[in-house]
């Protein structure tokens, strides 16, 4: 019997502020990367490493997360990975991207309004409506 398991948990900074644009069909979706540091013991002392990964919110919570977050922010991200493909210059490209189920505001950040902090605030995961079926994915916009 094989077991297939795509879950990605991730806590680390925004590199960025977030994109937030939508689709054709009216769907929000917001792009951001997400630094995520490791420390780890090396033959010459503690090595530090730093993954750069990018994620996508689609639905009510994107337009939160383009709202709320900004760079530098910390963000608790759950979701799956999902690999997307497209035609560019020089060939066909291809990358891998974590489309969030669920993203939490961790720690302090700046927010467009008065007060200009946000503490552990949480976004509601979309409904499930909201994420493209494959095919529909947002091709126009290869962030």
């Amino acid at each position: 019997m094989a077991i297939n398991i795509n879950k990605v948990i991730l806590a680390g900074n925004l590199t960025r502020d977030p994109d937030l644009r939508y689709l054709p069909s009216g769907t929000p979706v917001t792009a951001f990367r997400v630094a995520v540091n490791r420390r780890f013991k090396g033959k010459s002392g503690d090595v530090d490493e730093t993954c750069f990964v990018d994620v996508k919110v689609y639905g009510k919570q994107a337009e939160n997360c383009g709202e709320y977050l900004s760079k530098g922010r910390n963000v608790l991200v759950e979701g799956y990975l999902r690999l997307e493909q497209w035609d560019a210059e020089g060939g066909k490209r291809s990358k891998h991207v974590v489309v969030a189920d669920r993203v939490q505001f961790l720690g302090f950040g700046r927010e467009k309004g008065e007060s200009g902090k946000v503490e552990n605030e949480k976004v509601i995961a979309p409904d499930v409506s909201d994420v493209p079926a494959e095919g529909e994915e947002d091709d126009d916009f290869p962030f």
